[in-house]
């Protein structure tokens, strides 16, 4: 198909040919939709309710925006089914399946929006595919990603406090994310570490480079102003933060940060980026968006449209009976699990002071209770055990864990890993100081890794096998937390034989 229609040209045949194209497509996105509606409900939710991901709210109005500024050029292709197209398809669809059965969510979003391209290509075709590349390669900012740098952001904005307060003169002492002055400590949480402005900068950058730029060197600069100001911007709205506290009250200057926070300060970074990169706008307004005449070259692969959008559908369709099927395997479990004796150490009552518990909601059974030896060195052991995992029943999941979500207990910092355990520091005011140590055991594994956690989960589902999963915590408080829980664990027997005395009932 290699067809162009001149530029203002109409009749009836073009009206029709896109019609048919356009309802075909409306019907091959709307079973998308309503097939996996549980993916879309979740997306809707995250918009709704993470301060993190509210701006993808933005991205579908904006994608209509880009669309329609293409539209005249796009109206002079010729509307064409196309079988590869059906590949980004199936590969969308394989995505969402290993998501699905690893209990990925966000191999799961971004399948389903994968396939959503995918279909554009398969139903209206290679030309028409390219001539709106942009639009749908900026899809992927539907899928809620970037959480990982939560993490660093909060060490860099540490960074940045600590020489400023030095600079105007208070003293400040840093223990992980938690920065004391004389008159009160605040935590550089994970809301505060700017991660949420240089997600939606990264989707606001790209698009501003598209839209204002022709020169990718000029996009490369903009884009990398896009994501540097932000940061620099956190660390000195967090310092500003801080010394307005450390000048009236720690309440006054939280209160206020807050607005600013929430209403003014991400406006004002948009607003500068946009004014930084202003005088090197390259893009003519008038200019076409698309070469339409560059596109007119011979395309293969073309197939009916009615044909590409029910192979849409039906590879689709395919890949959510798969993912229903594989992630049904469960285990039987015993319908009472106890904690094991250990050599040495007796159980002992809980702490009444401040007690901690771990976030497992959906699992199968849970279980906790302190330990304690004659030397006087107390250990608490929590373990969640479930008989399979699924979709709001996993193992590795948001807010569920060491700590919840909104806890009143706070992460500290990463200690050195204990028996091949991940450990955290975590405090709650008191202060209280505790040490956790996590593992996770499925299919025979013991890992501290999410990630592990995952490809172990997605091995059990496909090739069988045992499908229960185990989390085991161990902590103590005080500054000799390590050493007792290294003590309880040799008189244990290590994690691998807390975790499987527990689930199977031994």
């Amino acid at each position: 198909m290699t067809a162009v229609y001149p530029a203002g040209h109409f009749d009836a045949a073009r009206g029709a040919g896109w019609s048919t194209a356009l309802a075909l497509l409306a019907a091959a996105w709307t079973a998308l939709l309503v097939l996996f509606h549980r993916d879309v409900a979740d997306l809707a939710f995250i918009y709704w309710n993470s301060t993190t991901f509210g701006h993808c709210l933005f991205v579908p109005p904006v994608i209509a925006w880009l669309v329609w500024q293409r539209g005249a050029e796009v109206r002079r292709l010729v509307p064409a089914g196309w079988w590869p197209g059906l590949g980004l398809v199936a590969a969308g669809a394989a995505g969402w399946w290993l998501g699905e059965v690893a209990g990925v969510a966000g191999a799961r979003h971004l399948g389903l929006v994968v396939m959503l391209q995918g279909a554009v290509a398969a139903v209206l075709g290679w030309q028409v595919a390219h001539a709106l590349l942009f639009p749908l390669a900026w899809m992927v900012f539907l899928v809620p990603f970037g959480e990982w740098l939560e993490g660093p952001l909060q060490s860099v904005t540490v960074a940045m406090i600590v020489p400023l307060l030095h600079v105007v003169d208070v003293p400040v002492a840093v223990d992980g994310v938690l920065l004391t002055i004389p008159n009160g400590y605040f935590e550089v949480a994970e809301a505060c570490s700017g991660a949420k402005f240089v997600i939606a900068m990264l989707a606001y950058g790209t698009l501003v480079a598209n839209v204002c730029f022709v020169s990718w060197r000029r996009r490369a600069l903009f884009m990398a102003a896009a994501l540097i100001v932000p940061v620099i911007a956190n660390g000195l709205r967090a310092f500003g933060t801080i010394y307005a506290a450390h000048l009236t009250s720690v309440e006054a200057a939280t209160g206020f940060d807050h607005i600013v926070y929430g209403w003014i300060f991400f406006g004002g970074v948009m607003a500068a980026v946009l004014a930084i990169g202003w005088r090197w706008f390259d893009r003519d307004p008038d200019a076409a968006w698309i070469d339409v005449a560059a596109l007119a070259r011979p395309v293969h692969g073309t197939i009916d449209g009615w044909t590409a959008s029910g192979g849409v559908i039906g590879v689709a369709t395919i890949a959510f009976a798969a993912g229903v099927l594989t992630v049904a395997r469960a285990d039987a479990l015993p319908t009472q699990l106890y904690l094991p004796a250990v050599p040495g150490w007796a159980r002992v009552e809980t702490s009444r002071t401040v007690p901690w518990t771990p976030y497992y909601p959906t699992a199968d059974h849970q279980l906790f209770g302190r330990y304690g030896d004659q030397a006087g060195a107390r250990v608490d052991v929590a373990v969640a055990v479930y008989a399979g995992q699924r979709e709001g029943r996993e193992l590795i999941a948001f807010g569920q864990g060491v700590l919840r979500e909104n806890d009143r207990w706070v992460k500290v910092s990463d200690e050195a890993p204990l028996a091949g355990g991940r450990a955290e520091r975590i405090t709650v005011p008191g202060p209280v100081v505790r040490t956790v140590v996590t593992w996770y055991r499925l299919a025979g594994v013991t890992t501290a890794s999410e990630q592990r956690v995952k490809i172990e989960t997605l091995k059990a589902k496909v090739l069988g096998g045992q499908q229960r999963a185990v989390a085991l915590h161990l902590s103590a408080e005080g500054p000799r937390a390590a050493t007792a829980i290294a003590a309880f664990l040799a008189a244990a027997g290590g994690p691998e034989r807390i975790a499987a005395r527990v689930a199977d009932a031994r």
